[in-house]
């Protein structure tokens, strides 16, 4: 007899696992399928995120980051040491049993909340049915009354450094360096290739970075792209804009990788390449030619302002449909999917989806930048306040960057906050939740930050917004 199912949701990552989740707390049947697993060939549930993204670099950004505070970092504090050494195979494990735990919570949340974990590659069929191919090749089909799709992305390949998992890799082999290379390429300066970039360039790597782009950070404040710029330089990343990489060629352990640049024709030398260029969605055998699922020309599911696909019941979220490729969106779009299953008038506000990049300093922002709202003919008011400033900042030695806010002329209101510096990440949130009810300017100015900390930072910036910071000299308000 064949299984049925309210909710049938195809990949675990970040969208589907909590999707899967929301759908069985309300009460829904649901089953989610997914075929990756790790290196024991052990189904492994949350999705790129957990298992080979944003999770394991995070690990290692961490513990490159404290290597490099032992190593130049502690003495200013009066903490006197000698001969620290970092064992990267240990260093590598600490990130694989991180993963590890954390893929087993989700596995052990779906049996919590009753969700039916089924192993294979999900395709979905006409009528709202699921073929599943499982580890042996046999197949299944069950049928649902909702179908939601998160199968999430994959690295994209480019023609002139074919990856071969040795000496070129993606951003999942950059992963699991057993040692530190001494020439270290990487291909594209964007979150992955900085945040990758930094975690061997700490280690003692000589990172070369190579973007095809003449612009640096180009999603990010103006003001924010090129603090990060001249403070990543200064941390040892060598970042050349405007350099295209036309080809690449693997001898014995290293590769010789030609670029071209305003001065013509380079070649440059590695031990280990990293390509990290970007994303693409993951459609390869995802929907029957008769399933009635349509994708756009970038090869994106085609989906509506709530993730709805052209065939009622079915959906699709994250990395597989517009917008910015990023765990935190993919998840609140599988919450809204199984809300308005519900009948819930559930929304996503797409313009407060926090950006990060974990390099140190954390770069983070949230709303429009000034370029953008400038080129919208948007009059707007700006306040900075830089860490140099912040006590907090002070006090733990880590006084780069400053945070920014820019506020309409007119109204006050809140439109971006933009930072650089420590806990950006945290920061920036605390702006998106005033965003999200309309703050203006004055608003946070008014309220009561604790001190000593950097959140006073972002108190200032508001204040300065309106010519009003105390802690700083005011520029006039424009």
């Amino acid at each position: 007899m064949t299984q049925k199912f309210d909710v049938v949701v195809i990949g675990a990552g970040p969208g589907g696992y909590v999707a899967a989740i929301k759908a069985a707390q309300l009460g829904l049947s649901t089953a989610c399928i997914e075929k990756y697993t790790d290196k024991e060939g052990k189904l492994a549930l949350g999705g790129t995120c957990l298992n080979v993204g944003c999770i394991p670099s995070k690990a290692l950004l961490d513990s490159s980051w404290k290597f490099h505070e032992a190593q130049d970092g502690f003495a200013i504090h009066g903490i006197n040491h000698a001969g620290v050494t970092m064992d990267v195979p240990a260093m590598v494990g600490r990130k694989a049993n991180i993963v590890k735990g954390l893929t087993s919570g989700v596995a052990t949340l779906f049996k919590a909340n009753g969700v039916t974990s089924l192993q294979g590659h999900g395709k979905l069929l006409a009528g709202k049915k699921v073929e599943i191919t499982k580890p042996d090749g046999s197949t299944e089909i069950i049928e649902a009354e909702n179908v939601i799709l998160a199968p999430g992305s994959r690295p994209i390949d480019i023609p002139p450094a074919p990856v071969d998992n040795n000496v070129i890799v993606d951003s999942t082999g950059a992963l699991e360096f057993q040692a530190v290379p001494k020439r270290l390429g990487v291909i594209g300066a964007g979150v992955i290739g900085l945040e990758l970039g930094s975690v061997w360039s700490r280690l003692g790597a000589e990172v070369t970075v190579l973007e095809a782009l003449d612009t640096f950070l180009l999603a990010a404040d103006t003001a924010v792209s090129k603090e990060a710029l001249k403070t990543l330089t200064k941390q040892g990343l060598d970042i050349k804009l405007g350099a295209r990489v036309t080809g690449s060629k693997v001898n014995g352990e290293e590769v010789v990788v030609n670029y071209t640049d305003k001065d013509g024709e380079k070649t440059i030398t590695f031990d280990k390449l990293i390509v990290a260029v970007g994303r693409r969605p993951v459609t390869t055998d995802l929907l029957a030619a008769d399933s009635g699922v349509s994708l756009d020309e970038r090869g994106y599911v085609h989906v509506d302002d709530h993730c709805a696909t052209s065939v009622p019941g079915v959906y699709a979220i994250g990395d597989v449909v517009r917008g910015m490729m990023l765990a935190h969106k993919a998840s609140e779009e599988g919450i809204m999917v199984v809300e308005r299953i519900k009948g819930h008038k559930t929304q996503m506000n797409y313009d407060l989806i926090p950006s990060v990049i974990y390099t140190h300093p954390e770069i983070a922002w949230v709303g429009k930048n000034e370029q953008q709202l400038k080129a919208e003919g948007v009059e707007v008011n700006v306040g900075t306040f830089p860490f140099a400033a912040s006590g907090r900042a002070m006090a733990a030695n880590d006084t780069g960057g400053f945070v920014k806010v820019i506020a309409d002329a007119k109204t006050d209101r809140v439109l971006g906050v933009h930072v650089i510096g420590p806990s950006a990440a945290e920061l920036v949130q605390q702006g998106a939740i005033g965003m999200e009810f309309g703050t203006s300017a004055e608003d946070l100015g008014m309220m009561v930050f604790s001190h000593p900390t950097l959140s006073e930072a972002l108190h200032e910036a508001a204040l300065a917004v309106n010519g009003g910071a105390i802690h700083i000299a005011n520029r006039k308000k424009r």
